[in-house]
């Protein structure tokens, strides 16, 4: 699979991901419905899928250093970007949540 279709896929994936997160989005006024999933254990599933994520390049690039047949080079880069990728996106949204607390603690009652 050539570099180009893998980054088209991908990013179709992300922009699906993108969408599915926007229709879910309920206005603030709303309480919680029950049965929703909460915002630990939504936090805790992305967390998740980054590790799996991170172990799935780090696979991928042992069996490539080991010379196993079948595992291309272009895999192991586009595994190992996706990883950066995904772990520079999770350090952001943890930067934006300490941000957010930050401002409320810092709020006069």
């Amino acid at each position: 699979m050539s570099q180009g279709v893998e980054f088209n896929r991908l990013m179709l994936e992300m922009r699906s991901m993108q969408m599915e997160a926007m229709a879910k989005q309920q206005p603030v006024a709303e309480a919680p419905q029950p049965g929703a999933p909460s915002f630990a254990d939504m936090l805790g599933q992305a967390v998740g899928k980054v590790n799996e994520t991170q172990q799935a390049s780090t696979q991928l690039a042992t069996a490539f250093e080991m010379g196993q047949k079948g595992v291309d080079i272009t895999d192991v880069m586009i595994a190992s970007q996706k990883a950066s990728v995904s772990f520079q996106a999770m350090t952001q949204v943890r930067n934006k949540l300490v941000q957010a607390y930050q401002d409320i603690m810092q709020m006069p009652v």
